[in-house]
């Protein structure tokens, strides 16, 4: 049967995922309050009282360095540095370009010097936004390859990606500093506390929330870093009219065999537009949907 009866639209795709990606995040949200009814019965409320304020300070320093300091911190962490418009000047206008046509700010513009293909973008709004590829995209993609992947990039900037996914995070982080207090103010408490029948039941079940709602929501949060990658490849589709480009660039990442970069941690992996440690797997494990699967929905736009 003809792939023309398949066809997908791109508005289709970006409102399905953007639809999926907070239903995700809506799970993240009853596994947190779940915990905390949970932990709140089994110790009492004094205690759940202390957690909460403890899990409060953390998460407030954490989001206020992740909001403010994100793209500074992503790009230090693989040694990018800023793009000479002189040396990097296709790189620039088609930035300028792409960024005119949509209305948006340009980004900062980065290097990431790697012989793979790859990017990223980072920043709290389009305001305050980077956008790094490596050397490998620059010197191996065409001129509408490029157009693909940075059409990729700012989508992610325009649809407040990064924001998005620095929420999520901030959420995960707090269920997890949530169960690890839990689980080690068990020690500290009285027996007469550890022998109230009434309680038991509750300690018990709060033991294993604190245990499997971390694991949970990582896969979760995992969950949503693949549709946001959908959705940037749909909204590519629609900064410049035509798939092609990011599919021949997709095709190209997916051909590579070079072996991943040293430079790159696991925690900035997601960022990238391809899984820099090549694990193009298709489970609930992965940062990344297959690249396969990506090419497909692409082809039928």
């Amino acid at each position: 049967m003809s792939k023309e009866l398949f066809r997908v639209s791109f508005y289709d795709q970006i409102s399905s995922n953007k639809i999926k990606s907070v239903l995700l995040m809506a799970v993240v949200l009853i596994v947190l309050i779940g915990l905390g009814a949970v932990i709140g019965l089994a110790l009492g409320p004094d205690y759940f009282f202390f957690i909460l304020i403890i899990s409060i300070i953390i998460s407030i320093l954490y989001i206020w360095i992740s909001y403010y300091y994100s793209a500074d911190l992503a790009l230090a962490s693989v040694k990018a540095v800023q793009a000479d418009p002189r040396e990097y000047r296709q790189y620039h206008n088609t930035v300028e370009g792409l960024t005119i046509a949509s209305g948006m700010p340009k980004p900062r513009l980065y290097v990431m010097h790697d012989s793979n293909i790859n990017a990223f973008a980072s920043g709290r709004d389009p305001k305050h936004a980077v956008i790094c590829v490596t050397t490998g995209a620059l010197e191996k993609l065409d001129k509408q390859e490029l157009e693909g992947v940075l059409a990729h990039e700012l989508s992610h900037i325009a649809n407040y990606d990064i924001r998005f996914m620095t929420l999520v995070a901030i959420m995960v982080g707090m269920i997890a500093i949530i169960s690890e207090i839990f689980l080690r103010s068990l020690w500290f408490r009285g027996s007469d506390d550890r022998d109230n029948k009434a309680n038991l039941i509750f300690i018990i079940i709060g033991v294993v929330l604190a245990i499997l709602a971390p694991i949970v929501v990582q896969l979760v949060q995992l969950g949503i870093s693949r549709k946001r990658e959908y959705v940037a490849d749909a909204s590519a589709v629609k900064f410049i009219r035509s798939p092609t480009g990011l599919i021949d660039a997709l095709k190209k990442i997916k051909s590579e065999t070079s072996k991943p970069p040293e430079k790159v941690s696991k925690a900035v992996a997601p960022l990238f537009i391809g899984d820099p440690f090549k694990r193009n797997l298709d489970n609930w494990f992965s940062t990344h949907p297959p690249l396969e699967k990506r090419i497909d929905l692409l082809e039928r736009m």
